[in-house]
């Protein structure tokens, strides 16, 4: 599997991941019936921020982004999302892109990265979080209205780097 930033030619296959996780509705805040022109304003990241893809035969397999996750002072913590398309979900992309994303983000010189948003019935994103050194620094409960399980919390999740 081949982890590179992403192109403007991938944009059509990064799509149909992000429209399908937007339209499931359980476990990203984007609006279900957001369009591909919102979803391309939310995902693909101008500098500083960066996409990414995971790559295998010239499928994208799945997606991540990073930049930084506030303005000014705030600027030297990353944030992340990650979006893995269903039928590669459990083969160990969103575990690569993670490990992609945290050596970027070193690279580039941030201190720490931190998830604003993580939500806590993503019960996968939660376990590979914690296996990849974050910690649950807090959770806003009922932040997030699960299409079958109700108000549920959303976790912040932090890492130092």
């Amino acid at each position: 599997m081949e982890i590179r930033e992403a192109r403007e030619a991938d944009w059509p296959a990064i799509w149909p991941i992000v429209e399908a996780v937007a339209r499931a509705g359980e476990t990203f805040t984007y609006p279900r019936d957001a369009d591909e022109a919102l979803g391309r304003t939310l995902w693909m990241m101008t500098p500083p921020g960066v996409t990414l893809v995971a790559v295998t035969d010239g499928r994208v397999l799945g997606t991540a982004k990073s930049g930084p996750n506030q303005m000014g002072p705030g600027s030297h913590v990353a944030s992340a999302s990650f979006m893995v398309a269903a039928e590669a979900r459990g083969r160990g992309v969103g575990r690569a892109l993670g490990e992609a994303v945290i050596a970027r983000a070193k690279a580039d010189g941030y201190r720490a990265m931190q998830f604003n948003a993580v939500v806590e019935t993503n019960r996968p994103a939660v376990h590979l979080w914690k296996a990849l050194g974050f910690e649950i620094v807090g959770t806003v409960p009922e932040a997030f209205n699960h299409p079958t399980e109700g108000l549920v919390g959303l976790h912040v999740m932090h890492r130092r780097l």
